[in-house]
C-alpha cells in the first residue's frame, strides 16, 4: 500500500523532528569540556591528548620506555620483551646515593654495547644492563646551564656562573674562560635563536675538541626589565638589540681535550656578522660554518682548521635580493667523508644538493614544487636519505627515502596525515608516530628498504563520550588570484545551518609557523573546541608569508610585514560573508605574538568588519623588534622608513572602533612591553579606548595554570562583547 505524498511528507517531518529530538538527546548525554581538560595547564589536559609510545633507539634495536622498565621492540612484529627493570639498574647503586627513579629519560650511547646512560640526580652512569654493573659515573656538580655531554669522551661542557668549563671522563675540571658575563656568554645560543640555533656548544665526532660561542653583548643597550616580586622591586635588564640599533659580536673557540688550549676562529670582524650551523668533518680536522653579512642576502659556507683556526675556503656562496636564511648545518655522507648534503631553498624551496669537500656542487637530489621540512638521517647501505617532506599535499608532512646517487624518491608512509620519523644508527628500520584529521596517533615501525610497515600501536580517541564539534579544512585563492591558502573551519557543537552565528577568526600569520594542516583536527587548538562549544564559529587561514609553501610564498611579505597578510585574511572573511550561518555583524579576531600584531592591524584596518579582538603579546611597531628577526623581514629602520611606518600601529590607534583587549606578559623579553604601553599611550593621545591586562612576572607566553587563567579570560571577553545579539 502506497503512502499519499501528504502523508509521507507528514512522517518525513516527523522523522526529522524525532531525529532531531534524539540528537539533542545524545548531546545533552555527551560530556562538556571545561579548560581544564583543553589547556595545556590545565589539571586533566594529560588525560585529553592522545595516547603516546615513548621510544628510542639502541642502535638498530627498538626500546620502549616506559616509568619502571623499558622493553625491547621486534620491529617486524611490533611485539615487546622486557630488557630490564628500574630495580635492576638501581642494585648496585651504592649505599648513600641517590637512585634513578625513572626509565623515561635514558639513552643508549653505544650501539652494540649493553650500557645505558642514566642522568639522574646529580650523576651521569652507565650501566651495563645485562651484569647490573655501573661500569662509569661522571659528576654533575656545578652544570647550572648548558649541559652538553659527549657519548664519544665522556667529556661534559657545561656553564657556571658565566663561564665554560670542561670536565673530561676522569673528572678533570678545566676552566677555559675567565671574563664570562651578563655581557661576554659563551657556550650559549647566539642570534636569539635565529637561523636554526639552538645551543651553543658542539663536540667533534671523536669528543676530542669543543667548538663554542662567544657572544660579547656589551654594546648592546639594556631594555629595563623589572621584577616586581621582591621587597623593593629590582631592575633585571635585558640586553636586547632593536632593529637598525647596534647589535653583539659573535666568535667561535675551539678547545682542544688533550692539549687545553684555545684557538678562535679567525673569521674576521665579527661586526654586522652572523655566524651559524657550525658542523665538523667526520675526521674532526675541520669546522664548516655559515657565515651571513647584517643584511641577510650574502651567505658563504666556510670551512676552517680547527687546530689553528686558520681560514681554509669558501667553499658555497648565495646571494638573493631579499633575504637568505640558512637553517641546517651541511652533513657529510657517512659511506664517504669527502661529500656533504646542504640545504638550500635557492631554486624556491627548500632541497637537498650534493657536494665534495671542495665545494664543488656534484648534483641536486631533491627538486620539484615542494618543501623538504627535516633531514631524518642516512640509509648506509642503500645510499638514501630519510626525510619529510609536503610533496603529497602542503598539509600533509610524509616521509621519503631519496636515492643520493639516482635521486629516484620513494615514499615510505600511508600518503596521508602528519607523520614524523625516529631512524634507527644504520637507516634500516624508522619508527613512524603520526596522526590524520581524524585519527588521534598511530605508530608504525617500517622497513626503509622495503617501505614495509608493521603496526605497533594505535591511541585510543582520548575525546570519546565528550560533545565534540565539526572540524573541516578547505582552500580559497589569495588577494593575488591564484596563489591556494588553506583553512579550518570549527562549527558550533550543535551546528544548524539555519542559524547565524558569532565567528572568530584566529589568526598567527607570521613566518616560521602554520595553524592548518593534516594531524587530527586539522591541528585544531583546544581553546577553538572550547569556543564551539560555547556556540562559536572558529575559522583560521594560513596566509602568504607563513612557512613550508617556498621562498617566493614566505617572501610576499618582505619589507611591509602585515599588509599581504592582511589581504589574504579578508579573502578568508570574504568567504565567511558568503555562508548563510555566519552573522556577518558579530566577527571577532584573536591572536598571539605575530597573530596579535595582525589581529590589532585588521581591528584597525577594517575597523567595521571586526567587532571585537583579544590580541596577546602584539609587536606594535617593528623598529622595537630584535635585529635579526625584524631586519630580514623588514630592513632596517633607517632603509626603510615607509615600510615601518605603514606597518606601525601606532599610526592606526586612532582608527580603532570596535572593543579591543591586549594582554601582554609583564616580563616579555621577545616583544618587549614598550610595544603594548606605547600602543595604549597613542590611544589615550587620540581618545580610543582599548582594555588592557597584564600577566606579572611571565615571559612572551603564560606559562603553567596560568594559561588556564588567561584563556578564560579570552573567553569572557568575547562572551561579553561578541556573542550577545544586538537588541
Amino acid at each position: 500500500m502506497r503512502m499519499t505524498k501528504a502523508l509521507a511528507a507528514v512522517a518525513a517531518i516527523a522523522l526529522l523532528s524525532f531525529h532531531t529530538v534524539d540528537m539533542k538527546a545524545q548531546n545533552q548525554q555527551l560530556k562538556q569540556f571545561t579548560l581544564e581538560d583543553l589547556n595545556f595547564g590545565g589539571t586533566n589536559y594529560h588525560n585529553m591528548v592522545p595516547q603516546n609510545r615513548y621510544t628510542t633507539w639502541w642502535g638498530n634495536e627498538l626500546i620502549r620506555l616506559d616509568t619502571d622498565e623499558c622493553f625491547l621492540v621486534d620491529k617486524a612484529t611490533g611485539r615487546e620483551k622486557q630488557l630490564f627493570t628500574l630495580d635492576e639498574v638501581n642494585r648496585n647503586v651504592g649505599a648513600g646515593e641517590a637512585k634513578a627513579t625513572s626509565l623515561f629519560s635514558i639513552t643508549f650511547p653505544y650501539p652494540g654495547k649493553p650500557l645505558v646512560l642514566i642522568d639522574q640526580h646529580g650523576r651521569r652512569r652507565l650501566v651495563n644492563f645485562k651484569t647490573g654493573k655501573v661500569e662509569w659515573t661522571g659528576v654533575h656538580e656545578g652544570e647550572d646551564k648548558a649541559s652538553d655531554w659527549c657519548p664519544a669522551s665522556k667529556a661534559v661542557a657545561f656553564v657556571r656562573a658565566d663561564q665554560l668549563y670542561v670536565r673530561d671522563s676522569d673528572g678533570q675540571l678545566t676552566q677555559l674562560t675567565r671574563d664570562g658575563s651578563r655581557s661576554i656568554v659563551y657556550g650559549q645560543s647566539v642570534h636569539r635563536d635565529e637561523f636554526g640555533i639552538s645551543k651553543g656548544t658542539f663536540w667533534s665526532p671523536r669528543g676530542d675538541k669543543l667548538a663554542f660561542y662567544r657572544m660579547d653583548q656589551s654594546m648592546v643597550k639594556d631594555y629595563p626589565q623589572v621584577d616586581i616580586f621582591k621587597r623593593e622591586a629590582e631592575e633585571v635588564p635585558d640586553k636586547y638589540p632593536m632593529a637598525g640599533e647596534t647589535s653583539h659580536k659573535v666568535t667561535v673557540g675551539v678547545y682542544d681535550l688533550s692539549t687545553h688550549a684555545t684557538v678562535y676562529l679567525k673569521a674576521g670582524d665579527p661586526t654586522d656578522r652572523y655566524f651559524t650551523n657550525i658542523a665538523w668533518s667526520p675526521d674532526g680536522s675541520t669546522i664548516y660554518m655559515f657565515e651571513l653579512n647584517r643584511d641577510q642576502n650574502d651567505c658563504r659556507l666556510v670551512s676552517y682548521d680547527a687546530a689553528t683556526g686558520e681560514r681554509k675556503a669558501e667553499l658555497y656562496r648565495e646571494t638573493d635580493a631579499k633575504y637568505v636564511e640558512p637553517l641546517n648545518p651541511i652533513v657529510f655522507l657517512p659511506w664517504d667523508a669527502t661529500k656533504f648534503i646542504m640545504q638550500s631553498q635557492k631554486d624556491g624551496y627548500n632541497h637537498f644538493y650534493l657536494f665534495n669537500n671542495k665545494g664543488e656542487q656534484l648534483r641536486q637530489v631533491t627538486t620539484g614544487p615542494w618543501v623538504v621540512m627535516d633531514m631524518l638521517g642516512f640509509n648506509a647501505k642503500t645510499h638514501e636519505i630519510v626525510y619529510l617532506s609536503n610533496e603529497v599535499s602542503p598539509i600533509q608532512a610524509n616521509l621519503y627515502a631519496v636515492s643520493v646517487d639516482t635521486g629516484k624518491r620513494r615514499l615510505l608512509d600511508n600518503g596521508r596525515g602528519w607523520h614524523y620519523g625516529s631512524l634507527s644508527a644504520d637507516g634500516a628500520f624508522l619508527v613512524d608516530n603520526y596522526s590524520e584529521p581524524t585519527v588521534p596517533r598511530r605508530i608504525e615501525i617500517t622497513n626503509v628498504a622495503k617501505a614495509a610497515r608493521t603496526s605497533y600501536f594505535t591511541a585510543p580517541d582520548p575525546w570519546k563520550g565528550y560533545n565534540v564539534p565539526e572540524y573541516s579544512c578547505g582552500k580559497l585563492k589569495a588577494a593575488d588570484g591564484s596563489t591556494d591558502l588553506y583553512w579550518r573551519m570549527v562549527k558550533p557543537v550543535g551546528f544548524d545551518p539555519s542559524k547565524k552565528y558569532p565567528t572568530v577568526v584566529y589568526v598567527y600569520g607570521g613566518p616560521h609557523a602554520h595553524n592548518v594542516d593534516a594531524r587530527w583536527h586539522y591541528c585544531s587548538r583546544s581553546w577553538e573546541t572550547y569556543m564551539a562549544q560555547k556556540g562559536y564559529l572558529l575559522f583560521i587561514i594560513d596566509n602568504r608569508g607563513s612557512e613550508h609553501r617556498g621562498k617566493a610564498f614566505e617572501q610576499a611579505t618582505f619589507r611591509q610585514l602585515g599588509q599581504v597578510e592582511m589581504q589574504d585574511q579578508m579573502k578568508g572573511v570574504e568567504y565567511l560573508k558568503s555562508l548563510p550561518y555566519v552573522d556577518q555583524d558579530r566577527i571577532g579576531v584573536h591572536g598571539w605574538s605575530f597573530g596579535g600584531f595582525m589581529t590589532i592591524s585588521l581591528m584597525t584596518h577594517y575597523p567595521d568588519v571586526f567587532k571585537v579582538g583579544v590580541a596577546g603579546g602584539p609587536v606594535i611597531d617593528w623598529k622595537w623588534y630584535e635585529v635579526m628577526y625584524g631586519e630580514r623581514y623588514m630592513d632596517t629602520p633607517q632603509a626603510n622608513p615607509e615600510g615601518y611606518a605603514k606597518t606601525s600601529l601606532i599610526n592606526q590607534a586612532k582608527n580603532l572602533k570596535g572593543k579591543l583587549q591586549i594582554i601582554i606578559g609583564y616580563n616579555d623579553k621577545t616583544v618587549v612591553p614598550q610595544h603594548a604601553l606605547s600602543f595604549l599611550a597613542e590611544c589615550i593621545k587620540v581618545g580610543t579606548q582599548p582594555d588592557f591586562f597584564v600577566y606579572p612576572g611571565e615571559p612572551h607566553n603564560m606559562r603553567g595554570h596560568q594559561s588556564v587563567h588567561l584563556h578564560e579570560r579570552i573567553t569572557q571577553y568575547f562572551e561579553d562583547y561578541l556573542k550577545p545579539l544586538k537588541k
